[in-house]
C-alpha cells in the first residue's frame, strides 16, 4: 500500500473514531476557536498534574482534517510536560509551514497530516486544534475565545 494511502487511512480513522472527543468539566484550562472559512469549531480541555498534561480532550465539529488533527493532537500531547507539549506544537507547525520534514520517529502518526501542506487552504484546518492548545497553555496571540484557567 502506498504511503499516501496509509496516511489517508490514519486521518480517516481518527475522523471516524476520534480519540479523546469529550468535554472535561474539571479542566484547569480550556480554549475555543473557529475557522469561519470552513466552519471548523474546536474547544480544547487540559487537565494538569505536576506540570504535565495529564488529560487532554476536545469537542467540536468540522472537516475531516480539523477533527482528525485534534484527535491526533490529544494523543500526542497527553502525558507530556508543558515544555514538551510546546516543543511538539512548534515541530508540528514547522511541518505544516513546510519548514521541516519530520518523519514518524519525531512525530509518529502526526506525519499523516504532512500531505495537507500540498493544499494551502486546508493548512488552517490542520493547525486549528494546535493553535487552540497553544492558547490554552497561555502562549497564544489573543485570538481565542473562552480561554480560562479555572
Amino acid at each position: 500500500m502506498p504511503l499516501d494511502d496509509i496516511y489517508k487511512e490514519v486521518i480517516l480513522d481518527h475522523y471516524k473514531k476520534p480519540r479523546n472527543k469529550r468535554e472535561m468539566p474539571g479542566a484547569e484550562r480550556s480554549c475555543s476557536r473557529n475557522n469561519p472559512l470552513c466552519g471548523d469549531e474546536i474547544t480544547v480541555f487540559v487537565h494538569e498534574e505536576d506540570g504535565r498534561l495529564a488529560d487532554v480532550s476536545f469537542t467540536g465539529q468540522g472537516c475531516s482534517i480539523s477533527q482528525s488533527s485534534a484527535s491526533m493532537m490529544t494523543e500526542a500531547v497527553g502525558g507530556k510536560s508543558i515544555k514538551e507539549a510546546r516543543e511538539l506544537i512548534r515541530q508540528f507547525r514547522g511541518m505544516m509551514a513546510g519548514e521541516a520534514d519530520p518523519g514518524e520517529d519525531e512525530l509518529g502518526d502526526l506525519v499523516a497530516l504532512k500531505g495537507v501542506v500540498r493544499y494551502p487552504i486546508r493548512i488552517k484546518c490542520a493547525v486549528l486544534a494546535w493553535d487552540v492548545l497553544q492558547e490554552a497553555l497561555g502562549d497564544g496571540e489573543g485570538f481565542a475565545s473562552g480561554t480560562s484557567a479555572h
